[in-house]
């Protein structure tokens, strides 16, 4: 088990910048893999970024390459998402996820440990 909670969402103008901050407790951290993720309303839950269990091996989606970075510090259970350059279609609830295994995955439905989200708001 391991529980998640993400901080550090808010209102920001476009062209800003947020970090996001997700920390994790319960079973090792670096046991696992983590993801972000993002729902606006009325959409469905998509794939942001991910980040394998030693922070070798990252992806990204197309529309945040170049803008967001994600990170992990395995000392301090906690997985980053620095967004730069913040759009207004960024706007959405945010979820970090953790993954068992070593694979780096996209999908949701292959994390079986979600956070409560935290919502960035992007005005234009």
């Amino acid at each position: 088990q391991v529980q998640l909670v993400e901080s550090g969402g808010g209102l920001v103008q476009a062209g800003g910048s947020l970090r996001l901050s997700c920390a994790a407790s319960g079973r090792t951290f670096s046991t696992f893999v983590m993801g972000w993720f993002r729902q606006a309303p009325g959409k469905e839950r998509e794939f942001v970024a991910v980040i394998s269990r030693s922070g070798g091996s990252i992806n990204y989606a197309d529309s945040v390459k170049g803008r967001f970075t994600i990170s992990r510090d395995n000392a301090k259970n906690t997985v980053y998402l620095q967004m730069n350059s913040l759009k207004s279609e960024d706007t959405a609830e945010y979820y970090c996820a953790a993954s068992v295994g070593g694979a780096i995955r996209t999908v949701p439905s292959t994390y079986g440990y979600w956070g409560q989200g935290t919502q960035v708001t992007v005005s234009s």
